[in-house]
């Protein structure tokens, strides 16, 4: 990239950057992330081989060393947009919703990061109870909208907003709270307008062929009998992609889903239920060992995206045959592969994942991400674009 094209675009600095899922776009239509942060060093890692031309600063933005190094490197490559995007542990529904959780702090240094760099515009994104937690801040107990608000609202015009990334063309219902921060001396940044149709799962990955699952404690012998085109399948998984390959699962919980049609749960079959090893039947909720269905927008891709028996994982799969006992059978009895998972967060199909990845953390971390789709088009909506 020439200085020329670089002084055309605007310089995005990238809080707690993760892997960058939210900037899979952002280069191709004008956007440079100049500056990343993120404190883990092996996500840190895989950010600069994804993104080899941003620089990346690891450490905990907590410490005045590693905040000034962020400052400082910001302001020399003129930034002039602020993406935070803090961990949201303490406040999803998925998680505790712990208000003591110290990560729910880290809004604050990006706020002064707002204040010190004096960007243009600036969005912090969470989950929509975001806006319901309060922190201990100056000796009170305060909502972070309100520090936000308190803090930023004399320099900046600012909207808080909860959307559903589903009404922006992403394959997936995934609900979050996206706060836009305009300065004041120009116009304002508001979420572009949805959709007028949903994109489903179908959409997304219903081209992709059959894919039977490895199942980790069945006799070779026996594995083929139950899979007999196992082999033939894989590759030709693997030739749309290297990461087109299902996790390990075992066959009491495979043969549970082998039952199940899409959008259901094994536990409302009538015969093949979910057992547990000791073969006594599995108790959960029924959004659990549940197939995704084909007609709509995937359900909310979690960081446990690898599991039969968490919520909502396993592909919607499609009829196959009758089974003797009455019980019709099912294809695809597995949870999404990665890169299955990858086009319902909307990630480009030529995202520059390092063949070296680990494929179990990249599919945690998908499970934390915001569909770049939708930050596409939100970035898109910037006004007097440069």
């Amino acid at each position: 990239m020439n200085s020329l094209t670089m002084k055309k675009k605007y310089q995005v600095l990238s809080l707690f950057a993760n892997i960058g899922v939210a900037e899979a776009y952002l280069e191709e239509i004008g956007f440079h992330v100049a500056v990343a942060n993120e404190i883990i060093k092996k996500r840190a890692k895989l950010y600069s081989e994804i993104y080899p031309q941003t620089k990346m600063i690891c450490g905990d933005i907590t410490l005045p060393d590693v905040y000034e190094s962020i400052i400082e490197t910001s302001k020399k490559n003129n930034v002039n947009i602020i993406i935070a995007t803090p961990p949201c542990q303490g406040m999803s529904t998925a998680g505790e919703q712990d208000e003591n959780d110290e990560r729910n702090k880290l809004v604050i240094p990006a706020i002064r990061s707002i204040i010190d760099i004096k960007p243009k515009y600036a969005m912090i994104e969470n989950v929509p109870n975001f806006t319901n937690t309060s922190i201990e801040y100056n000796g009170e107990k305060k909502l972070l909208t309100d520090i936000i608000i308190a803090q930023l609202s004399k320099s900046y015009n600012i909207s808080i907003n909860i959307i559903n990334t589903q009404d922006y063309g992403v394959p997936q219902s995934r609900e979050r709270m996206i706060i836009l921060l305009s300065r004041k001396d120009m116009e304002e940044w508001i979420i572009p307008s949805k959709d007028k149709e949903l994109v489903t799962l179908e959409d997304a990955i219903g081209w992709i062929p059959q894919i039977d699952p490895f199942v980790k404690d069945l006799p070779k012998e026996e594995f083929y009998k139950i899979f007999p085109n196992y082999e033939q399948r894989k590759k030709v998984a693997l030739s749309i992609s290297k990461w087109n390959i299902p996790p390990v699962h075992v066959y009491r919980q495979v043969e549970a889903m082998m039952y199940t049609p899409s959008g259901q749960s094994a536990f409302d079959n009538p015969i093949h239920k979910p057992i547990k090893k000791d073969g006594t039947y599995v108790k959960g909720y029924k959004n659990t060992y549940m197939r995704q269905r084909w007609g709509t927008p995937a359900y909310t891709i979690t960081m446990d995206n690898r599991k039969i028996s968490s919520q909502g994982n396993v592909h919607p799969g499609r009829f196959i045959s009758h089974g003797i006992n009455g019980e019709d059978i099912y294809s695809d009895p597995r949870t999404l592969t990665l890169y299955e998972l990858m086009l319902v967060m909307s990630l480009p199909k030529d995202w520059a994942l390092p063949n070296n990845a680990e494929e179990a953390f990249v599919r945690r971390i998908i499970g934390e991400g915001i569909p770049p789709l939708f930050i596409k088009k939100l970035f898109n909506n910037i006004p007097n674009k440069q």
